[in-house]
């Protein structure tokens, strides 16, 4: 079962399932296409705040979505109000609880919409299968499938919350965002070693991401977890989502990679027409 996440998960699911790191300002669309510019400039704020790690102050937002300070200020109150957004000690503001609730729903229902593709998957490889997302500035595992030939304990459970930077997941959210952005996230996380194997320095983790866009999937060679070893992909499109297949050493070689490649695409792509359909 899918354990409590945070309103940062939530601000992630009802912003577009996902906000992505480090991106261009969030400007909101333009008023006369029949929406309502109020709503599209508090959704603008709330992904904007979720862009940033969760915590910005007002001249930041004013900055990043180039909404007027007085504009800013009246529905950032709004959204305090409402319970959406807080403002903190500092007087920055942050995401609010009452996403939680929102974000909980959104991601069990994400998790039922990508189960039958990861268990396609799981059917081809005999491998457990993965669905995480980027909330913030952490990976958390919000899906997964497992076969029932294998007993061996895996470490990426439902609920799971990690950094990018020792995860295949992770590297393949981040493959295609701007250098800066990927390094200001790692200069917030600190890259802490998991293990001997995990990347430490910014510039070993960008030059993974070379690698990563060039052969078009990622790689976790231990670095989250001694003896695991995991391939993912990201589902296309701007949902920060990543499908993987993690197994021990002794059945994750290079053929069992080449073997993964193709059906976890294939999945990723189904997901991706998934969220399309149901948007």
């Amino acid at each position: 079962m899918l354990v409590p996440l945070t309103a940062e998960t939530s601000a992630t699911a009802v912003a577009a399932a996902g906000s992505k790191a480090a991106k261009a300002p969030k400007a909101p669309k333009a008023a006369g296409s029949g929406g309502v510019q109020s709503l599209d400039r508090a959704f603008a704020i709330l992904e904007t705040i979720a862009d940033a790690g969760g915590v910005i102050s007002l001249s930041q937002l004013a900055t990043d979505t180039g909404l007027p300070l007085p504009t800013i200020h009246r529905l950032v109150r709004t959204l305090v109000d409402l319970g959406y957004v807080r403002q903190e000690p500092s007087r920055q503001y942050s995401l609010g609880p009452r996403l939680i609730r929102l974000g909980e729903t959104t991601s069990r229902r994400l998790a039922t919409w990508a189960r039958p593709h990861l268990t396609d998957v799981v059917g081809a490889l005999g491998e457990s299968v993965n669905l995480a997302m980027l909330d913030g500035d952490q990976i958390v595992y919000i899906g997964q499938v497992m076969p029932s030939q294998h007993s061996m304990r895996m470490f990426t459970e439902v609920g799971r919350r990690v950094d990018p930077h020792t995860t295949a997941v992770g590297k393949a959210i981040l493959a295609n965002d701007p250098e800066a952005g990927v390094r200001a996230l790692l200069g917030r996380t600190g890259m802490a070693g998991r293990t001997e194997h995990s990347l430490v320095t910014p510039d070993a983790f960008i030059a993974e991401l070379v690698q990563v866009r060039e052969r078009g999937y990622a790689l976790d060679n231990q670095e989250q977890e001694l003896g695991v070893r995991c391939v993912a992909v990201a589902v296309p499109g701007d949902s920060r989502l990543a499908i993987s297949m993690s197994g021990p050493l002794t059945r994750m070689g290079d053929d069992a990679i080449d073997r993964a490649i193709a059906p976890l695409h294939r999945a990723a792509d189904a997901i991706a027409r998934e969220l399309s359909t149901r948007s």
